[in-house]
């Protein structure tokens, strides 16, 4: 009667487990990343420095693309003075949430006229254990650039007068290829650390 029994759950077990009844995971590759992203990684000193060149590359673009988009909707309006004030508001705006997360701070610094600079330029650098910097430059991409920062050649003799009026400090008489300045980024270690973490996991696409 034993064996009958113990036979009788065998049966049962097995039918219970029939191929056609089994549950298959539909999921498995979110379920594998998941995975990896609760692992604990080490990250080294070489990695927050490319983490760095990373998080300064995406904020700076972000900020570049905000400024030309806005100053192409003020020459389109004929706005030619309000260009130059508006293009970099609109930068820093567009970025400030993304800083936060970073925990960045974006400045810009004007670069007098001198000499045409390479875009790929970057200089990434660890001041302290707890504070990264990046710097890229600003480059002169367009003649649209040249109508507010030219020189007397490139800007209309009324447009020339309302910007040596309004914003004696801007410098001109910049050509295509040139810098008009520099981006500079200061990141905490930790948002470099988190940036590093997210970018590699592949979370940073799906939050950004």
């Amino acid at each position: 009667m034993r064996l009958r029994m113990w036979g009788g759950v065998g049966l049962l077990l097995l039918s219970a487990c029939r191929p056609d009844q089994v549950e298959h995971l539909s999921n498995t590759k979110e379920l594998a990343v998941e995975a990896e992203n609760r692992q604990v990684k080490r990250i080294l000193p070489a990695d927050l420095l490319r983490a760095t060149r990373w998080a300064g590359d995406s904020l700076t673009r972000t900020a570049d693309r905000a400024l030309r988009q806005q100053v192409a909707t003020q020459l389109q309006a004929g706005s030619v003075v309000d260009a130059l004030p508006a293009g970099h508001t609109a930068a820093f705006a567009v970025t400030d949430s993304l800083a936060q997360v970073l925990q960045a701070t974006l400045t810009h610094v004007r670069r007098a006229p001198g000499g045409i600079v390479n875009d790929t330029s970057r200089v990434v650098k660890r001041p302290s254990n707890e504070v990264f910097t990046y710097e890229r430059p600003l480059l002169v991409t367009d003649a649209a650039c040249l109508r507010c920062h030219g020189t007397e050649t490139d800007i209309a003799p009324a447009d020339l007068t309302l910007i040596r009026q309004r914003y004696p400090q801007v410098p001109l008489g910049y050509r295509v290829g040139e810098a008009i300045g520099t981006w500079k980024v200061q990141f905490t270690r930790q948002g470099i650390a988190e940036f590093y973490t997210m970018k590699t996991r592949k979370i940073f696409k799906r939050r950004f």
